[in-house]
């Protein structure tokens, strides 16, 4: 392994797959025993291969621009990211408490609000939310779930600690990535797969459909599911039709839907209409339903929130799960997984100050070239200042904004994220920070991921890994190294 990593160095940062001496981690002996035998002009041979798979298999995603949108090949980086199947059980028993104490809180929310009452969260926190939804007050949904498809973005910083970065709650996207990363290291290096070592992912849409189908309002042997889609505009719709066609169900519009009088949702066929049980929303709340939201909606279905709180159809995720998807909530959660479950969190949150609160906003204010402020409810890396790759013009503006509305923003240290090996240029392995985000599934049973999709920034010293930023993806291997 000297001849792939002698000028390999990630310090001060800890590498997922090589230690600080150099020596492969052991979920990566395999891996880096391999690469190191692969001349640079063979690994730049795979590399092609993985570009030329992606432009095969159409994986793609959208960026929205002022010229407009522009669409995309997946980035793809052919040197997985490794993580120890002993870790990993750990971790992922922590976002299943994590999921388990949101849904409780949520559900609360929508009722007693003891959380509010027990002084646990503020009041003002929920009532200056844009997520939390009154038309959802004292519905109950199946099993007191509302979050149903949860994607958890974690980190780790440089002792190699898992910690959670943020909770998507509202339509988390990127599973069909993580699938299709597998599926394109399968070809790119198939070698590795033969020992049976690396745990598989693909799962996933069999126990997506599973979660779908437990909340059926009706007791059938195969409930009618559909993936509610905004259209090909959408800078998902890869993976609304990926998952649809995974799981072997009607990938429709809005317009493919209607409310009948009875409050049933009914799904257009050239057979005639079809009664729908389970929707896989993933469209925003907002624009679900014209008679409950916005009126001039054209993406969602007439009625629709009749029909969830009459019982007759079920929505996943549920309206107003959203409230939980809020980063000032975020700081909450340790106190919400104690109170609802009477446990200790197994994933620690990132260290964060709360802009309302007026001793950390003073902290914030006289730091901002030091941290990372995030407003409460942005995604995608978008309205984020980070302090240390900022200038005084960008510190200036967001202390203005801090200043006029400080419940909208948080600020946390910038993290030693993890680093792993990525191809740059031919045959060249330099370290890129990266992050993770696995995708809990709840309803009757949970399910949690093997690993998750692994975002990575591609420019050197950059912290953002999003897509739409310039960011990139790895394969992520769980790996079994029990006997290793």
């Amino acid at each position: 392994m000297d001849k792939l990593t002698e000028k390999y160095n990630s310090d001060p940062f800890f590498d997922e797959l090589i230690d600080f001496q150099g020596q492969a981690r052991t979920p990566a002996k395999q891996l880096l025993e391999y690469l190191d035998g692969l001349p640079p002009e063979e690994l730049e041979k795979r590399r092609i291969t993985a570009e030329a798979t992606v432009q095969e298999m159409g994986i793609s995603f959208t960026v929205y621009t002022e010229e407009g949108n522009i669409d995309r090949a997946w980035p793809f980086d052919i040197v997985p990211r490794t993580i120890a199947a002993t870790d990993w059980e750990t971790t992922a028993q922590g976002l299943k408490q994590r999921l388990t104490a949101l849904n409780h809180f949520i559900n609360d929310l929508y009722h007693d609000q003891r959380c509010i009452k027990d002084g646990i969260i503020p009041e003002h926190i929920i009532r200056d939310s844009k997520n939390f939804r009154p038309e959802c007050v004292g519905v109950s949904p199946k099993y007191g779930v509302w979050a149903h498809i949860c994607g958890t973005d974690l980190v780790r910083d440089e002792h190699g600690e898992f910690f959670v970065l943020e909770d998507n709650l509202r339509v988390p996207s990127g599973v069909s990535y993580m699938l299709e990363n597998r599926a394109i290291t399968k070809r790119v290096l198939p070698e590795l797969f033969e020992n049976d070592k690396i745990l598989p992912v693909g799962a996933y849409t069999s126990d997506l459909f599973d979660t779908l189908a437990a909340l059926s309002p009706r007791e059938v042997e195969r409930p009618e599911i559909v993936v509610l889609t905004p259209g090909i505009y959408n800078s998902a719709y890869f993976e609304h039709a990926f998952l649809a066609q995974q799981m072997g169900v009607e990938l429709v519009e809005g317009a493919d839907l209607f409310v009948d009088e009875d409050d049933c949702v009914y799904m257009k066929t050239i057979y005639g209409p079809e009664r729908v049980d389970v929707i896989y929303r993933r469209i925003d709340d907002l624009f679900l339903d014209p008679e409950a939201f916005h009126p001039d909606s054209v993406l969602g279905v007439a009625g629709l929130m009749r029909a969830w709180k009459a019982g007759n159809v079920a929505l996943a995720n549920a309206p107003g799960a959203g409230v939980a998807d809020d980063k000032v909530v975020y700081a909450y959660v340790p106190d919400l997984i104690r109170y609802y479950l009477n446990e200790e969190p197994i994933l620690k949150n990132v260290k964060t100050y709360l802009c309302d609160d007026e001793k950390d906003r003073e902290y914030v204010l006289a730091h901002l070239d030091e941290l990372v402020v995030k407003p409460a409810n942005e995604s995608g890396g978008y309205g984020m200042l980070v302090g240390p790759h900022s200038t005084k013009k960008e510190q200036q503006l967001f202390a203005e904004l801090i200043k006029a509305n400080p419940r909208n923003y948080i600020a946390q240290p910038t993290l030693k994220l993890s680093t792993a090996p990525t191809l740059i240029g031919k045959g060249s392995l330099e370290p890129r920070h990266l992050d993770l985000r696995p995708f809990i599934l709840q309803s009757k049973n949970t399910y949690v991921t093997t690993g998750g999709l692994t975002r990575v920034a591609m420019r050197k010293g950059s912290l953002v890994v999003n897509s739409s930023q310039g960011g990139g993806s790895k394969d992520t291997w769980i790996v079994d190294t029990k006997g290793a």
